[in-house]
């Protein structure tokens, strides 16, 4: 079965549909109308884009190219993930340990999946890399955006708490053992959300964008399977990573909690 070809008169009248959207929030003062018509023209452009970039990578398979989409695709990552920290760590620390943490999980797990698992000729082939890599950064970002934004947030509320325990003598890593249990939760919460919700609650985009391509159901949940595994792995190990390097830029070699290595809050 083929896929049914998508004409450009009917993306715009869902365009139109998104448009009534935005009139009707308006009409109703939500104040999100513009918002909403901003993320949507984002989307389409930015859709549009990566489209025409797949296609020329598609078309050269050259692992410098794939080398350099990659890269780019963590940058932007870790730049997202301290936009969305309400306390982040100066210095380009916030930037400099989410980045890491995403790459050495998400490159890691990609690298270990195309070459040992999946097994594509040659082993960056795009049509495999891209996708594989783009949704577990994709994740692997929210976990641990959510994990370090909880760390020092939390640090800063319960700083009174962490500075009893340094003085009654307790090591940095257990003065501040709850709270980095706490934020590794938030950070694995949503990736254990979505495999408890799927195909009970709802169907992987992977997996629908498969059979409407016209893949044989089996064959798609097998995909979508490992690529949940994937994601788990990636985001699993990124959070870890990144809760356990930012918890200890909070302490300096005495082990005195320094909270001026913080931002201030953002409005």
């Amino acid at each position: 079965m083929g896929v049914i070809e998508l004409g450009w008169w009917q993306l715009a009248l869902a365009a139109l549909l998104v448009v009534a959207l935005a009139g009707c929030t308006m009409a109703a003062r939500l104040g999100v109308g513009r918002s909403l018509l901003i993320a949507a023209a984002r989307t389409a452009i930015q859709l549009t884009l990566v489209g025409l970039v797949l296609e020329a990578l598609f078309a050269s398979v050259r692992f410098h190219w794939v080398a350099l989409m990659a890269l780019g695709m963590l940058l932007i990552a870790g730049r997202e993930v301290v936009a969305r920290q309400t306390r982040r760590l100066t210095g380009g620390w916030g930037f400099g340990i989410g980045t890491l943490a995403m790459f050495l999980s998400s490159f890691s797990v990609a690298v270990l999946s195309l070459t040992v698992i999946i097994g594509p000729e040659p082993w960056y082939r795009p049509q495999y890399a891209i996708p594989l890599l783009g949704m577990m950064l994709g994740n692997t970002m929210t976990g641990v955006a959510l994990a370090l934004d909880r760390l020092t947030d939390g640090a800063w509320r319960q700083r009174a708490v962490i500075e009893n325990r340094l003085m009654l003598g307790q090591p940095w890593h257990e003065a501040i053992g709850d709270l980095r249990r706490e934020a590794m939760r938030s950070g694995l919460m949503p990736v254990i959300n979505a495999m408890a919700a799927a195909g009970v609650v709802s169907l992987p985009g992977m997996m629908t964008g498969q059979i409407l391509a016209g893949t044989a159901p089996a064959l798609a949940v097998k995909y979508q399977i490992l690529i949940m595994f994937a994601i788990t792995l990636g985001s699993g190990f990124g959070t870890l990573a990144a809760v356990a390097l930012a918890s200890r830029r909070l302490f300096d070699g005495r082990e005195r909690l320094r909270l001026e290595r913080l931002s201030a809050p953002r409005q």
